[in-house]
């Protein structure tokens, strides 16, 4: 299998990877929030149009193999398992998830946000993952929270998460990784 950068598809992932990641870093910094000190579980993409997305499926095809394609929220979400892993900030990425465009239109098109994975009860997830942050950092104007707890059909474990956004990058916290949620689907 190819590396992501050896896919004509991906091109224009490939040139947005370096935008991502310094933002990704600058809003983690403004967060106070120490990104060394969880585990990525897989960054995600947003685009606008069906055709974009096909051409990225085809394009992460050629460098990994689906995890899953299930309908969440009403929307095909592709999983992808990376042959060769992406460095993002001080980690190895490994999973590429690729949701088809819904109603939300996002102000760029290209890698949207990073899931963490802040092991633990559910129950407790947006506790725990608001004391993660500085609590001024919750204060700053922009900054935004929204709980929600996706589910796909078949899915076991609850799967609640707490996203902080600035508008422009998020950083998602889930209690469990993705692939013990597909795990989940197929027990």
């Amino acid at each position: 299998m190819l590396s992501l950068p050896l896919i004509a598809e991906l091109n224009d992932l490939v040139q947005d990877l370096p935008r991502f990641e310094q933002a990704l870093l600058q809003f983690a910094e403004k967060l106070h929030l120490d990104l060394s000190q969880f585990s990525a579980d897989h960054i995600s993409l947003r685009c606008h149009q069906n055709s974009t997305a096909e051409r990225w499926r085809q394009g992460l095809a050629q460098c990994g193999t689906v995890l899953s394609d299930a309908i969440i929220n009403g929307r095909p979400i592709y999983l992808f398992d990376l042959a060769v892993p992406i460095k993002v900030g001080p980690w190895q990425i490994d999973c590429v998830e690729l949701p088809y465009p819904g109603d939300k239109r996002y102000p760029h098109e290209g890698w949207e946000h990073i899931e963490l994975v802040l092991s633990g009860d559910p129950a407790t997830l947006y506790a725990r993952a608001l004391n993660c942050l500085a609590d001024e950092a919750l204060l700053l104007p922009g900054i935004k929270l929204k709980q929600s707890a996706p589910k796909g059909e078949g899915e076991r474990l609850p799967n609640p998460t707490l996203a902080i956004t600035d508008g422009n990058i998020t950083i998602k916290f889930h209690p469990y990784s993705i692939r013990d949620i597909i795990a989940s689907e197929r027990a």
